[in-house]
């Protein structure tokens, strides 16, 4: 318990935060969504589409250091399993701390860019790397060579189990655990006979013929001397099982196995034994750490393999392996490894070409593995969720409040001329509005863009489901209610309700007409030519998907939307200059994105046609004579003989509250004065 509560405390200060690691984020990328309670966080694209995973490895994989302390670092990664780039945040290694400096290790970090996940990593001699197969060597520190490999395997075993959980859709339940009530009777024999122990033997002669047709052909002179000689004698148990695992091991190692468990419940122990010239590890093999010629994949993907520390003893009836090289390895079945399913051990085989700094060629040898399940207790974990309401689920107190707010203004807006004329109306559409800002826009993200309607349209040409949009459930209501609204009244319940960056838009302008600065209002001519300002960007936006959409991200940068609401302003400047200078410019022209540029407003009013009724009420003296609602309309969108353009109304009901109010409402002033007359 103390031991557990010390390591803890010493992780403490080396987890970072929300907005720290936002900080460490490099363009054009952002920090999305957190994943899971493992500090796990989305990545998103210059588009705000989902690009990659953002981690740190210490909460992931705490493999100690010498310190003590794990090695953390941050790690960004895209969809493909590639490294975007690998930041050291915290050490405390002493040949770091007191010796070389932190800079030969930020530079070892570095050479993971660019890389996947899938590739062979090495770390050790880079000569050759070009001509020795597929390895991919990562040169490391010379003196610090056990605390890169560390640092290296850490990043291994973070990067695997965030591959597992979000990338191949790979249950992350409750693994497997050892059966230790399972008791069986097993010798060597009947482990073979069953395939629970596996061996692999491969001659001289064998690895030779790998080897065959490449420089390193020939390169073996002792192979040479004896083709029929063993090059390779592996035999190799998962020793996980007790009942296995007394079979093989003498009573004193299984005690070390069984203690070694305990503290590490999650480990499977795995027992190599080799009477081959092989012998396991490499003359720079340090314990404690993964043996340079072993690894293990399972799914395709690379195991992090680990030596034990263990000097095993063998149990007396395997008489013939007491002279064999020995091993004990872990794997960890948290970071997705399930002995129940067949998994492969690679045996590296090197040769060296050259003299002065050799070339290295390696073949590499496989021995699948598996085990029967009856070994094996497998924990009943609750049934995975759809993805979809896995994302409903866990944003549902956002859900509650959004969809209680849209009841309320929804139900105030079928009682349209009671609201209207409400005394406080001014008042409650302003805070509103500030809701809509701070909860809608900053706190939900849900500031909807045409990037949405037309990834939709490339998912429907390249034959892909709509599924995507599901896993954004709040804006998800948001154009579910902007669509009906589309229906009921036209774009005006989006474009002056639900839009953030329109609020924001209003709001400025209440700010100019406080500074006394002056309230434009373009020519009529000029308002009818900016309108189609909106309908050009939309066609462009169009013709980009369609034609080079690899520049969708780009175009649709005329969006001041992502700028303001989804990442605060906090971006290069042009982009903050775009998005500020359209809010400037709405202190002298109402709403002016609003009513010219905006695709997305675009697309709602040719969206008008699905409008099913005229919602605003008239006179027969609306527009002849009476010019007021006219002249009131800041969105210029009542025309000169009295009718409303749907298309260009932003519902802000102040024609509705001068139409129903006797003391604005001319043609009502004149009735009353009639009816005065008459008395």
């Amino acid at each position: 318990m103390y031991r557990a509560l010390l390591i803890l405390l010493l992780l403490v200060p080396l987890r970072l935060g929300a907005q720290d690691m936002a900080d460490h984020v490099i363009a054009p990328y952002a920090l999305g969504d957190r994943l899971n309670d493992q500090g796990v966080h989305g990545l998103l694209n210059s588009g705000g589409g989902e690009a990659g995973f953002l981690f740190e490895t210490g909460p992931l994989a705490p493999l100690p250091g010498f310190s003590g302390q794990p090695i953390n670092m941050l790690v960004m990664l895209d969809l493909e399993g590639r490294f975007i780039d690998v930041r050291l945040l915290a050490h405390n290694e002493p040949i770091f701390v007191s010796g070389l400096g932190e800079a030969p290790l930020r530079a070892f970090l570095s050479q993971y860019r660019g890389h996947a996940i899938t590739e062979p990593l090495v770390v050790g001699n880079p000569y050759g790397a070009g001509q020795g197969g597929d390895l991919v060597w990562l040169d490391g520190v010379t003196k610090a060579t056990a605390s890169v490999r560390i640092a290296h395997e850490s990043i291994l075993a973070a990067t695997l189990a965030v591959a597992r959980e979000r990338m191949q859709g790979i249950s992350a339940g409750p693994p497997p655990r050892p059966d230790p009530d399972h008791a069986e009777s097993l010798n060597l024999d009947a482990l073979l006979d069953q395939g629970i122990a596996r061996r692999l033997s491969v001659t001289n002669a064998e690895v030779e013929a790998a080897f065959a047709g490449t420089r390193w052909s020939g390169a073996d002179p002792e192979g040479a001397g004896d083709p029929q000689g063993l090059f390779l004698d592996l035999l190799a148990v998962d020793i996980g099982p007790p009942a296995i695992a007394r079979a093989v091991l003498s009573p004193e190692t299984l005690a070390e196995v069984q203690a070694q468990s305990r503290v590490a419940p999650d480990d499977e122990f795995i027992l190599l034994l080799d009477r081959g010239r092989h012998g396991l590890v490499g003359p720079d093999f340090v314990r404690n750490t993964a043996p340079d010629l072993l690894g293990a994949t399972q799914d395709g993907l690379p195991l992090a393999l680990r030596d034990a520390d263990i000097l095993a003893e063998l149990h007396p009836d395997l008489a013939d392996w007491q002279d064999a090289a020995r091993m004990v390895l872990r794997l960890d079945r948290r970071l997705g490894f399930d002995p129940t399913r067949e998994w492969q051990l690679t045996v590296r085989a090197e040769r060296q070409h050259g003299m002065f700094q050799p070339e290295i060629g390696h073949a590499d040898l496989t021995l699948p593995m598996i085990l029967p399940q009856r070994f094996f207790l497998t924990p009943e974990g609750p049934a995975p969720r759809p993805a979809w309401l896995e994302a409903a689920h866990a944003r549902r107190a956002d859900l509650a409040v959004l969809i209680a707010a849209l009841a309320l203004l929804l139900a105030g807006l079928a009682r349209q001329s009671r609201l209207a004329g409400h005394r406080h109306y001014g008042a409650i559409r302003l805070g509103w509005l500030a809701f809509v800002i701070g909860f809608i826009g900053f706190w939900g993200q849900g500031q909807l863009s045409i990037v949405t309607p037309l990834a939709v349209l490339r998912g429907l040409m390249q034959g892909g489901g709509l599924a995507v949009l599901l896993y954004d459930p709040f804006s998800l209501v948001i154009w579910a209610v902007t669509l009906a609204g589309l229906v009921l009244w036209g774009r005006g319940l989006f474009c002056g309700w639900l839009c953030p960056y329109g609020a924001m838009q209003e709001f400025a302008h209440h700010a100019g007409r406080r500074l006394g600065l002056p309230d434009w209002r373009p020519a009529p001519s000029l308002g009818r030519a900016l309108l189609w300002t909106g309908p050009a960007a939309l066609a462009g936006l169009v013709l980009t998907a369609i034609l080079v959409p690899a520049h969708l991200e780009t175009t649709a940068e005329i969006e001041p939307f992502k700028t303001a609401i989804t990442t605060h302003f906090a971006r290069p400047w042009p982009y903050i200059l775009w998005a500020g200078g359209w809010l400037v410019l709405s202190m002298v022209w109402f709403k002016g994105f609003c009513r010219s540029l905006c695709p997305l407003g675009a697309l709602l009013r040719a969206g008008d046609i699905l409008r099913l009724r005229r919602w605003i009420p008239r006179r027969a003296e609306c527009g002849i004579p009476c010019q007021l609602c006219r002249v009131r309309c800041r969105y210029d969108a009542i025309a000169p003989k009295g009718q409303v353009r749907y298309g260009e109304c932003f519902q802000c009901l102040d024609c509705v509250t001068i139409h129903d109010d006797p003391r604005q409402c001319v043609p009502l002033i004149l009735a009353a004065r009639a009816r005065r007359r008459a008395a």
